[in-house]
């Protein structure tokens, strides 16, 4: 067997809303494809031998041992796989438990997902699992060295991965909050909240903490002064930057014992404690040159250390720091017993453990020599041997809460501290023999205060309560009642995304400040474009969301990014599905319409219960997503006498309907229009049904958002198919004796839609049209029998970008679509080949319009948009004007309007003259046809007309 490929799913997705964070394998049985586990001899024996602990997964027969049973009858391999990557990374300290086997329509290749908790240990974690069944099948075993070197690996990508202990309380306590957050690719900063309500932290430093403050902080020698100026107790000493200048300070501060230390160091790094000689001093000095350039020579206190946090100028915690030491036995020496110490399991490398591993280095060997000992000492029962002189939790110490137990006035004092330093939150250290007396009546010195202080002693203690520290600083970024989360409009379906999304950009521009979105063109904040292509999976959407002055996203999302990734969001406010139709079929494993609808359902299931669902009352698979929400449900409809939307509306619910020519919404019983079609710039006069309901959805997007229907109104009139606002979504150009129309529309559904608006052409209509190659064969004889109902004449161009295919193997198939069409239309009569193959795209384009004959409409379908725009822009179209309140036709406006520059606005209507057959055949069913051709009002009401039904 063989993985075909690998995928890192970072946010609900297919699989699981809630377990957003997945590995999924397209794994390839091979010879294995007709073997179940029970048939490979001793695998069963082999599997529990390397992993008995598997007894605990319970798998389908819900019990103890289920899964093992279920390999003893009989398994595929892909579900074993599944099981062991789970089981490896509980076993190296990340539990899970989520898992999905499922095979694909291609026999003996199966989808198998199962969670994960780092993402470099889950991809790991798959390769290692692979490893062991194969090995298992191969020699009837999976070594124990060959495991340990596994579980250590994962172990190692899991410290990697850290974020820190102080950033993992954060981030625990966001999710426990709801708050989203994001790890940001720099410096170990934490975003926490969305867009312009987000907040930063890098460990526990905040997007509140003053600069000012962490830089006074950093020097210990100024925070000194400063502090002993506002009558705060602190130890006597001086700076010195010379050897030379350190004996006349000693006398200065009144000789031994002494504290020498950096000036601007942290974590204990180069201190030294209880000083109580010149060579003891000399040698300190040393040390913390090697750290800093100043030195701070201080009077030693007796006592113990206390580190006292302060949030918000609030003592929250209090932890006694105890230096890294060992309890003799009486038998072991001190070495043996540091050995004994750092097997603790909750001591590792770095800060990434509760308690840190104690090195034994040449600072421990001279403080061993100062107590009279060396590493081989055995020290007495009960005897305890320091080896470090800083009481860090870095260098091996632990913590003691004592936060109970602090004085009043102490904390008094504490608090003043960190207001006259000016943090947001202070790491306090006191040096007292009694923390629950005043300071003054124990001789008691705040010795530092510190930005960033660790989190880790007081969230788990060695000793004592731990303290949920990370909720106090929350508090202070998003006070209770502030918004954490931007709004979220997530538009998906199968046609329409784009010209969907950007009309919800520009109506709920009318309310909020700053309006991101993402699309097929590329990536928008405020108007600007920030980043230009495909922008609709996650990483796009990203952007937008950590973007500070963004406070309302609007995100296409199309099917490849849920497929890739999974959403980039954990919940939305809103989630808009359009539409599902067969396209992209029999990629990524999604070969039905029903599994795409499932896909596209994501979005729908991902809305916060608090939000809504804007689904398409006439499409069934999307009104059955309804059943899967959560949240509300809205529809939209072109048909207002929609039984599911008369049964919606009736129950007090809210839709958008097309009814009398008006884009219309209903709430309850009440009707609230919004303004005529023909109004409407984007409806190309209300004949184009597909962007009414593009409009429909939007504003009803927008209404459940709070949008007022005279801002949503302002918004529709002021939106149109142009290549400003949506290049390539029925962009529609004069050239003075004929008109050229640019469209994406690329899959059966679309191409139906657009024939909705060409059965309305009055002349003659060429279509310039291809496909992607990766589309399945029946895909393109479709398109090719759709084509002949739609154009009078086809020119068959091929991407450049053929996706596999050989030259012009596509363009055969839309063809034989094309007589396969006209065949079925009139079989008594031999098929005339009116159509032109030219597969080079800019060759095709260039031929339909040199040939197009007076008052036609060439159609062009291109895979570049941009490339199809220019051309027609290099033969000077003229601007159209606003054609659909004079109720002129296109050919009517080319004579009407002045020449000038190059333009690509329209709100042009084209004139109904062709066939009822023409049109019937191109509107493609009763119901698109009755949609197109639906009489308009003659008199239009201004504001938005309440009616109330009866």
């Amino acid at each position: 067997m063989k993985i075909l490929k690998t995928q890192t799913l970072r946010g609900p997705n297919y699989w699981s809303i809630r377990r957003s964070k997945l590995i999924l394998l397209r794994l390839d049985l091979e010879a294995l494809a007709e073997s179940p586990s029970n048939e490979i001899e001793g695998f069963y024996e082999g599997l529990v031998e390397a992993l008995p602990s598997l007894v605990e997964h319970h798998c389908s027969p819900g019990c103890r041992g289920g899964f093992l049973s279920r390999v003893e009858e009989g398994t595929m391999m892909g579900h074993i796989l599944e099981h062991v990557a789970l089981e490896l990374q509980t076993l190296a300290g990340m539990p899970v438990g989520f898992g999905r086997t499922r095979e694909t329509s291609d026999p003996g290749i199966y989808q198998v997902v199962f969670e994960y908790q780092n993402e470099q240990a889950g991809r790991y974690a798959a390769r290692a699992a692979f490893r062991l069944c194969n090995s298992i099948i191969t020699n009837g075993h999976y070594s124990q060295a060959e495991l340990h070197k596994d579980l250590e690996d994962l172990r190692t990508l899991r410290a990697d991965a850290s974020l820190g202990p102080s950033s993992e309380a954060l981030v625990r306590e966001a999710e426990a909050r709801g708050i989203p957050w994001t790890a940001l690719e720099t410096r170990n900063l934490i975003q926490f909240g969305q867009g312009k309500y987000q907040k930063r932290t890098q460990a526990s430093l905040t997007s509140h903490s003053d600069v000012l403050s962490v830089e006074l902080a950093c020097d210990k020698e100024s925070t000194k002064q400063i502090l002993a100026n506002a009558g705060i107790p602190v130890p006597k000493g001086a700076v010195v930057y010379y050897l030379s200048e350190l004996e006349d300070a000693i006398a200065d501060i009144g000789g031994y014992p002494l504290v020498i230390k950096p000036l601007d160091g942290n974590h204990g790094r180069g201190i030294t404690l209880d000083i109580q000689s010149w060579q003891e001093a000399e040698a300190a000095y040393d040390r913390a040159k090697d750290v800093s350039t100043g030195v701070i020579v201080e009077h030693y206190y007796q006592g113990r250390d206390h580190r006292v946090l302060v949030v918000n100028h609030k003592v929250i915690a209090v932890a006694e720091r105890i230096p890294a030491h060992v309890i003799g036995n009486g038998q072991d020496s001190i070495e043996a017993l540091v050995e004994a110490e750092n097997r603790d399991p909750r001591r590792g490398e770095g800060h990434d453990n509760l308690l840190t591993l104690i090195a034994l280095d040449r600072a421990a060997d001279e403080l061993l020599a100062r107590q009279g000992y060396q590493r081989d000492s055995v020290l007495a029962a009960g005897e305890i041997c320091y080896l470090k002189a800083t009481a860090n939790l870095s260098t091996g110490g632990v913590a003691v809460d004592r936060t109970d137990e602090i004085h009043p006035e102490t904390l008094w004092i504490a608090e003043r501290a960190s207001r006259i330093i000016g943090l947001d939150v202070a790491g306090i250290d006191i040096v007292t023999t009694d923390i629950s007396q005043p300071l003054k009546a124990v001789n008691g010195v705040i010795v530092e205060v510190n930005a960033a202080p660790g989190l880790r002693m007081h969230v788990a203690p060695s000793q004592g309560v731990p303290r949920n520290v990370a909720a106090p600083i929350l508090d202070m970024l998003f006070p209770p009642g502030s918004p954490q989360r931007i709004p979220i409009v997530a538009i998906t379906g199968t046609n329409g995304k784009t010209t969907t999304t950007r009309l919800t950009a520009h109506i709920l521009g009318q309310t909020y400040d700053t309006v991101g979105f993402t699309t097929t063109d590329g990536i928008y904040i405020d108007g600007n474009l920030i980043e230009k292509g495909d922008t609709t999976g996650p990483q796009s959407a990203q952007v937008i969301l950590q973007d500070p002055t963004v406070d309302v996203a609007v995100l296409e999302t199309a099917r490849g990014g849920l497929l890739r990734s999974g959403l980039a969001f954990q919940h939305c406010d809103v989630g808009v599905v359009l539409n599902v139709a067969a396209d992209h079929l029999g990629l990524g494993d999604i070969d039905t319409v029903e599994q795409l609808a499932q896909l596209k359902g994501v979005v729908a299931e991902a809305i916060h219960p608090s939000g809504y669902a804007v689904l398409n009352a006439d499409d069934e698979l999307v009104a059955a997503m309804a059943y899967k929400v959560d949240a509300n449900v809205a529809y939209f409809s072109m048909d207002p006498d929609n039984p599911r939307v008369r049964v919606h509306t009736e129950r007090g619910g809210i839709a958008a309907v097309y009814e009398q020519g008006y884009l219309s919404i209903l709430k309850g019983d009440w009707l609230m229009r919004i303004e005529q079609a023909s109004r409407v710039p984007l409806t190309m006069g209300g004949k184009a049904p597909f962007m009414i309901a593009n409009a429909l959805a939007a504003s009803l997007a927008a209404f459940v958002r709070g949008v007022a229907i005279d801002d949503i109104r302002s918004a529709l009139r002021s939106f149109r198919a142009s290549t400003q606002q949506t290049p390539g979504r029925m962009n529609l150009f004069n050239l003075g004796k004929y008109h050229a129309l640019v469209d994406y529309a690329h899959n059966p559904a679309s191409y139906a839609a657009l024939g909705s608006f060409v059965a309305n052409w009055e002349g003659p209509c060429i279509g310039v049209v291809g496909a992607p190659g990766d589309r399945r064969n029946e895909d393109f004889l479709e398109l090719g029998v759709l084509c002949g109902k739609i154009f009078d004449q086809v020119f068959i161009k091929e991407d450049d970008d053929r996706r596999g295919r050989a030259p012009g193997e596509v363009a055969e198939l839309i063809l034989a679509g094309l007589e396969q069409g006209a065949a079925l239309a009139n079989p008594t009569e031999p098929a005339v080949r009116p159509h032109v193959v030219e597969l080079n795209e800019t060759q095709a384009i260039n031929l339909a319009l040199d040939q197009a004959p007076e008052g036609s409409l060439v159609v062009i379908l291109p895979e570049i948009v941009s490339r199809a725009i220019e051309l027609i822009s290099a033969r000077n179209p003229l601007p159209e004007g606003e054609l659909v309140e004079a109720g002129l036709s296109p050919r009517q406006a080319a004579k009407a309007v002045p020449s000038g520059a190059a333009a690509t606005v329209s709100g042009a209507a084209a004139t109904p003259a062709k066939s009822n057959k023409r049109r019937a055949k191109a509107a493609g069913s009763k119901k698109a046809k009755a949609a197109a051709t639906q009489p308009q009002p003659q008199e239009h009401l201004n504001g938005a007309a309440k009616v109330h039904l009866t």
